[in-house]
């Protein structure tokens, strides 16, 4: 009997023993868990912010761009009543127009004349094929009758 009563003490201390390791393992599990949720938390609420602060910014590009579009208008509209006002000499005002559509029907342009690069060579004669044929900058081709020197 006390054998008996010696195994149940030795089982009770040993269950004793798993039931703390256990519980400092939750424990530790459980704190690391807290941890997680807590750092969760603040990373959703430090997006949330920069949500705010990237909405915040583009209100305000869209504000301050049609405050700068309502200048330009009122700008163009004050320069154009100015010309209107100012310049109206009907003599020059057809002269104007007559260059303008003198250079339309040239098809020069009013920067000189000048023609725009080319992407291609011209060609330079009537057996000339131009740089984008595919037989360009090959020699003519000799005779077969002919050794090559």
């Amino acid at each position: 009997m006390t054998n008996l009563i010696l195994i149940a003490i030795a089982a009770l201390v040993i269950g004793l023993g798993v039931g703390v390791l256990l519980g400092r393992s939750n424990t530790s599990t459980s704190l690391r868990r807290r941890r997680a949720e807590q750092q969760i938390d603040e990373l959703r609420s430090e997006y949330t912010r920069y949500q705010a602060q990237v909405n915040e910014h583009f209100m305000e590009s869209a504000h301050l761009l049609r405050r700068f579009n309502d200048a330009y208008r009122d700008v163009n509209q004050h320069m154009a009543r100015g010309a209107n006002r100012l310049c109206n000499d009907e003599d020059w005002l057809e002269e104007i127009e007559q260059n303008s559509a003198k250079a339309r029907l040239a098809g020069g342009h009013s920067e000189g004349g000048f023609e725009p690069p080319r992407d291609y060579a011209p060609k330079s004669g009537p057996e000339d094929k131009g740089t984008l044929a595919e037989d360009f900058g090959l020699g003519k081709k000799e005779k077969p009758d002919q050794p090559v020197r």
